[in-house]
């Protein structure tokens, strides 16, 4: 295991250092620096992270609980492979919930929910090409402001949970995709809450969602060893 990466290995004060460990893991897992199949060692993190072996133990037992880890007596706890049943569910259920909430934020819609919905596009524009990290964190901000834009903050709390091995695919693709049309995608979106067009919107949302329907098959091509048929959730 290496510890690498855009991430700082450091934690910081005012927040749990269980919830850091966990969420420091999770990235690496996430962005794939972490690769399916690696062995993650709780002493090297313990020691890289200058903490104590229990709030890693309890970060492993939560990575472990999302299918994110798996632990194999006397061998080890080892990065899982991307589960496509996961990314299939998850996909799904963004999809039709995500659907719901484009609805009631056409039916709310509003000036200045419109003018930041745009704010974020024009943020997204500004991007280069190589800004993947920096898109995937907008991509991230854009659908949580819309459900809380919709007052359902709680429900994408409830999404994050969902969609771990979606957002591996998400990294993976990104790798080989050009940034402009996932915003033109995005724009999409907001244009069509701005017309109050419910039909528009709630297509736009579900095409932009089921990208991952196209790149899912290219990726398991590619990299069939880094992926299985069932579990991981």
């Amino acid at each position: 295991m290496i510890l690498t990466d855009n991430t700082q290995w450091f934690l910081t004060e005012g927040k749990s250092v269980g919830l850091q460990t966990y969420e420091l893991i999770r990235n690496q897992i996430i962005h794939g620096y972490f690769a399916p199949g690696m062995r993650i060692s709780e002493a090297e993190v313990s020691r890289t992270l200058k903490i104590s072996r229990q709030p890693v133990r309890e970060a492993f037992i939560k990575l472990r609980d999302e299918g994110l880890v798996e632990v194999r007596p006397q061998r080890g706890t080892y990065v899982t492979k991307i589960s496509i049943e996961a990314v299939n569910d998850a996909r799904f259920i963004r999809e039709a919930v995500e659907a719901d909430i484009i609805k009631l934020l056409v039916k709310n819609r509003s000036h200045e929910m419109v003018d930041i919905l745009r704010a974020q596009i024009k943020q997204q524009r500004l991007l280069q090409e190589k800004q993947l990290e920096e898109f995937l964190q907008l991509d991230e901000l854009f659908h949580r402001t819309l459900s809380e834009l919709a007052g359902k903050g709680n429900v994408w709390k409830f999404i994050a949970g969902t969609k771990a091995h979606f957002d591996r695919v998400r990294y993976l693709a990104s790798n080989h995709k050009p940034i402009q049309p996932l915003v033109d995608q995005h724009e999409s979106i907001v244009e069509a809450i701005a017309e109050r067009d419910t039909t528009l919107a709630r297509k736009a949302i579900r095409s932009h969602l089921q990208v991952v329907l196209q790149d899912l098959p290219v990726l398991i091509s590619q990299q069939p060893e880094i992926f299985i048929d069932k579990g991981g959730r």
